[in-house]
């Protein structure tokens, strides 16, 4: 493994144990969650039930999206997928005025940005060859 190939993993790791574990306390209590969530945007122009399927469907979208990232998986695609879940939760900070969480996100989001940049570094992960696009 390359430098380069090395310094790419450990760049996965942090934000892929962030999404993994986004995910995994989530899930436990999926309902409390998708309903708490659901109810923050009471006051926004987004419905309750909308929030809820989209709050219900999250956790396992940040679970998997951690895994992938952990294990080095298509991380071109990978990525970007992540930086258009980023969006989205952005675009609901922002109805929420809730803008500490937006920023937050944005470094999330630049952090994907970077990944898709080096992706052409992603070479092994926990000793498994990954794949690459």
């Amino acid at each position: 493994m390359s430098n380069q190939q090395s310094a790419y993993a450990l760049a996965r790791l942090p934000i892929g144990f962030s999404f993994l574990g986004h995910g995994l306390v989530r899930l436990p209590k999926l309902q409390a969650f998708a309903n708490g969530m659901a109810s923050s945007f009471e006051s926004t122009i987004l419905k309750y039930e909308f929030v809820k399927y989209f709050a219900t469907a999250l956790p396992v979208v940040e679970l998997l999206l951690g895994l992938a990232l952990l294990l080095g998986v298509k991380m071109k695609a990978t990525s970007t997928a992540g930086i258009f879940l980023i969006c989205i939760l952005i675009f609901g900070s922002s109805l929420q005025e809730n803008w500490s969480a937006v920023a937050i996100q944005l470094f999330y989001g630049l952090y994907f940005a970077i990944l898709h940049l080096f992706a052409d570094y992603n070479g092994y992960a926990l000793g498994l060859k990954s794949i690459k696009k």
